[in-house]
C-alpha cells in the first residue's frame, strides 16, 4: 500500500527510535487455514464498556479508546512496531521546536459526507481544550499557546492557513509534540458534534476505518456493532465487513467464547487460563511484550497517606509485595517486575534509576519503615485496594493483600467493584476512599507519555491527585530538551522524584496476551497490545 512520507524532524522523532517489540504473532499459512477471505464478514472480539459517551476528549480509558480508533482517524496512525504513518495528514513538517506546519489530504469525509478539513482539527482541539468542558485529555493540549486550565479561552496557537493546512504553535519546546498526534485526543470532529455533543456522544460520526451498523448500535453494557466505511481513504483500510465487540462480564467468559467458536479474536487471557492458553491455541496464541504498565495508586487524601508518614507507609507496602514470585505463580511469566514507572518497549527505559531499590522485595525494611511510619501516627483501620471484578484482577489483588498482611501484621484486602465503569466513577469523582487498581497502555509510542499524563500536576490521568513541583520542573525540561540523551537523562531524574514520593506503587510490565479463533487470518497485535483490526481477514 503506498503511504505518504511522514515530513518530521528528528524532533519529533523521539521516543521512537529505539522502539523494538519481540516478533508479532500472525495468521496466514501458519495458522492452518485453506479458505479464501470474506471482505464481508464481521470480526467478532472482546472489549469493554465504554467509562464515557464516545467523544475523543472525554475518553482516557481502553474500552472506549479501541472503539475510537475504529471509527475516526487522526493526522496520523501508527504502525505495528509504533513507526507513526500519515493518515490524514498529507504532511507535517516540525518548522522548528514550538512550531509546526500541518497539510491534510483533500476529499476525506466523515461518514455523513461532510469533508475533513483543517477546521474540523481546530474546532475540535479548541472544544477539548476548554476549562468548562472539563474533558479529561485537555492536558494533551497543555503545550499550545492560549490553554488555560483555570478559564476558557481560544488556543490561539491554531491558526489555520486555508481549507486543508494549518499551524501549531507551542508555548514551549516540545519535542515529541508531531508524535502524539496519532493519539485520539487529536482526533477531528464535524460540525454535527457541535449542535449536541451528547446525543453525538452516543452515536458519533466519524471518519475512521469503521462505523456504527446504525444508530443505536451501541447496547450499553452488552456490544457495539460497527461495519466498514466504504468513504475512508487512509491507510488503514478494512479487509473485513466491520466489528462487533462485545462487552463480557469476566475475562474468563470472553476466553470461553474463543474456545467455543463465539469470538474471533481476544486481547486478554485471564489468569486462570495463562498456564494453558498456549497450548490450547498452539500457533493462534499471542504472548509478546507491549506498551503496558500496571500499579495501584494512593489517593494522597487517605488518612495515613500524606507527608513523611505517607511516604514511610508508601515505601513499606511496596517493599513488602514480592513481584517476583506474584509475576511467576499467578501470572505464569506474562508479567515482568516493574523497575520503573514506563515500559521496557519504549526508548529511554532504564533497569538501574536511582531509587529504583524501593521496589525490591525485602520484607524486613518493610516492617522497619511502617514501624517508623506508627511512630509519627499510630495505623489505624484496613488496607483495601479497590479494583474492577470484570477484569481478572482478583487473583493478584489477593495475593499482594495476603502478602501486606504478613509482611506488616495489617488487614488487608480487596474491594472488587462490579464493572470498570463503576469503579472509574468513583476515581473520577474523587470519592473513592481506598487505593485503587491503575495502569497505563500507551497513547503514543513515547517515554513521556508514561510520565506527563498520569503524574503531572493537573494531568488529565492524575488519579491520585499527585503535585510536586520537582518533578514537574524535570518532566518540562525533559521534554523541551531536543537532545534525545538529555532528555532520557531528565525524565530518569523525574523518576527518581516519582521513587520517593510513590503516588502510585509499580507492580509490573504486562505482555499482551490474548489469541485468535481459526476462523480468521492477518491478525496481527500492535506495540501497544490492541490488534490491528482492520489487518485481519475471515475464512469463508
Amino acid at each position: 500500500m503506498k503511504r505518504n512520507k511522514l515530513a518530521l524532524t528528528s524532533l519529533a522523532l523521539l521516543g521512537v527510535a529505539g522502539l523494538a517489540l519481540a516478533g508479532c504473532s500472525a495468521g496466514g499459512d501458519d495458522s492452518g487455514n485453506t479458505g479464501s477471505a470474506d471482505a464481508t464478514a464481521i470480526i467478532t472480539t472482546n472489549g469493554s464498556e465504554p467509562e464515557n459517551p464516545l467523544i475523543p476528549t472525554a475518553t482516557n480509558e481502553v474500552g472506549g479508546g479501541k472503539i475510537l480508533d475504529a471509527i475516526f482517524a487522526g493526522l496520523v496512525s501508527y504502525e505495528a512496531d509504533g513507526a507513526p504513518v500519515n493518515d490524514m495528514a498529507e504532511e507535517i513538517t516540525v518548522d522548528d521546536p514550538q512550531n509546526i506546519t500541518v497539510k491534510i489530504k483533500e476529499g476525506q469525509t466523515f461518514t455523513d459526507g461532510e469533508e475533513v478539513t483543517a477546521d474540523n482539527f481546530i474546532k475540535a482541539w479548541n472544544y477539548g481544550a476548554l476549562a468548562s468542558n472539563e474533558q479529561y485529555n485537555s492536558y494533551f493540549f497543555e503545550d499550545i499557546v492560549g490553554f488555560s486550565y483555570d478559564e476558557d479561552s481560544e488556543l490561539t496557537g491554531l491558526q489555520q492557513v486555508d481549507d486543508y493546512t494549518f499551524t501549531i504553535e507551542l508555548n514551549k519546546p516540545a519535542s515529541d509534540f508531531a508524535l502524539r498526534l496519532g493519539y485520539s485526543a487529536y482526533y477531528p470532529l464535524p460540525d454535527a458534534a457541535f449542535e449536541d455533543m451528547e446525543a453525538f456522544g452516543e452515536n458519533p460520526i466519524g471518519n475512521g476505518p469503521y462505523k456504527l451498523a446504525s444508530e443505536g448500535a451501541w447496547q450499553h453494557n452488552v456490544q457495539i456493532d460497527l461495519v466498514k466505511n466504504e468513504d475512508y481513504q487512509g491507510v488503514r483500510q478494512a479487509q473485513n465487513g466491520g466489528l462487533t465487540i462485545s462487552f463480557y462480564a469476566s475475562q474468563d467468559a470472553a476466553y470461553a467464547a474463543l474456545l467455543g467458536g463465539e469470538l474471533d479474536v481476544l486481547d486478554a487471557v485471564p489468569p486462570s487460563a495463562l498456564a494453558s492458553f498456549e497450548s490450547d491455541l498452539g500457533d493462534r496464541a499471542v504472548n509478546q511484550p507491549a506498551a503496558v504498565f500496571q500499579s495501584f495508586t494512593i489517593p494522597g487524601r487517605l488518612e495515613h497517606f500524606s507527608g513523611e508518614e505517607g511516604q514511610l507507609r508508601r515505601a513499606a507496602i511496596s517493599h513488602a509485595i514480592n513481584r517476583e514470585e506474584i509475576t511467576s505463580t499467578i501470572f505464569q511469566g506474562t508479567r515482568t517486575p516493574a523497575t520503573d514507572f514506563t515500559s521496557p518497549v519504549i526508548d529511554g527505559w532504564s533497569d538501574d534509576l536511582e531509587g529504583s531499590d524501593v521496589l525490591e522485595f525485602d520484607a524486613e525494611k518493610a516492617k522497619e519503615l511502617w514501624a517508623q511510619a506508627d511512630a509519627i501516627s499510630p495505623w489505624t483501620g484496613s488496607f483495601q485496594i479497590a479494583y474492577n471484578a470484570d477484569g481478572g484482577h482478583d487473583q493478584w489483588v489477593d495475593a499482594i493483600s495476603n502478602q501486606l498482611a504478613t509482611n506488616l501484621g495489617i488487614d488487608a484486602s480487596g474491594a472488587p467493584y462490579p464493572t470498570f465503569a463503576e469503579l472509574r466513577a468513583q476515581v473520577n469523582n474523587d470519592s473513592i476512599t481506598t487505593p485503587f487498581r491503575s495502569g497505563w497502555q500507551a497513547d503514543y509510542p513515547g517515554l513521556y507519555n508514561f510520565l506527563g499524563p498520569l503524574y503531572a500536576t493537573n494531568a488529565g490521568s492524575n488519579d491520585g491527585d499527585y503535585s510536586s513541583a520537582e518533578f514537574d520542573r524535570l518532566l518540562a525540561e525533559g521534554i523541551s530538551s531536543t537532545d534525545l540523551e538529555e532528555a532520557n537523562r531528565l525524565f530518569g531524574e523525574a523518576q527518581t522524584v516519582l521513587f520517593k514520593d510513590l503516588p502510585a506503587i509499580p507492580l509490573w510490565y504486562s505482555n499482551v496476551t490474548g489469541g485468535y479463533a481459526e476462523t480468521v487470518e492477518n491478525v496481527e497485535f500492535g506495540w501497544n497490545s490492541v490488534p490491528l483490526f482492520h489487518e485481519i481477514t475471515k475464512v469463508s
